[in-house]
């Protein structure tokens, strides 16, 4: 069983122990008896590609974000730095991309290229260092940064209160609760408790929610 005090950046690999903490708490004790198991991620081999990917789909359905993508990598060839600076604006927007996030790519490829941002070893900094490394690029907010720490890094211990499904459960589930106090339960385990919140919404509306 994995030990409650691991370190809270580094990946699980299972859900065995994040399981049994969480579930002491009765509501995640429900959510996790009607959900069943999830699966475990594994940090991406490639950030910087990742992070360009997901700033793509934003905002997007499942199968527009994924014909858009596809549509870059053939514009591209390869998701890279160098070829993002390479290829005009007006190209990349041709792809289907608004001009916000052609700019935001842009801005990605930008600090990867200067060095502003450090890819090749983001994966190694605690999370509110790659927070704080991200978050000043235009179009890169803290909730980007969340769901690129949880779906992407494979952080363990991480809750956006910038997501409104995740901050209407703690309303309405934790009514005379406060948030921080119910995230202190579910540490050093909440990316997994926040995965669990949306999949009981996809589950209650048969669709629909972030990914969990």
């Amino acid at each position: 069983m994995l030990s409650e005090s691991i370190l809270p950046d580094v990946p699980l690999a299972h859900h065995e122990g994040a399981l049994t903490h969480l579930s002491m708490e009765p509501v995640m004790a429900e959510l996790i008896a009607l959900n069943g198991e999830l699966p475990v991620f594994s940090p991406t081999p490639d950030p910087f590609g990742t992070l360009v990917r997901n700033v793509t789909g934003q905002q997007l359905s499942v199968k527009a974000a994924d014909r858009i993508y596809a549509r870059l990598v053939e514009q591209l060839g390869t998701i890279s730095a160098p070829n993002i600076l390479a290829t005009t604006g007006d190209d990349l927007r041709a792809v289907g991309l608004s001009w916000a996030k052609v700019r935001t790519i842009q801005a990605i490829a930008g600090a990867a290229h200067s060095g502003q941002v450090d890819f090749a070893h983001l994966s190694s900094l605690p999370d509110e260092e790659i927070i704080r490394e991200l978050v000043p690029l235009p179009g890169i907010g803290r909730w980007t940064v969340e769901m690129f720490l949880m779906f992407a890094l494979a952080r363990p211990n991480v809750f956006s209160m910038g997501d409104l499904a995740l901050r209407q459960h703690l309303e309405r589930r934790h009514p005379d609760q406060p948030a921080a106090e119910v995230l202190a339960l579910w540490a050093p385990y909440r990316t997994l408790a926040a995965r669990y919140i949306w999949a009981e919404g996809a589950r209650s509306k048969k669709g629909g929610g972030a990914p969990a």
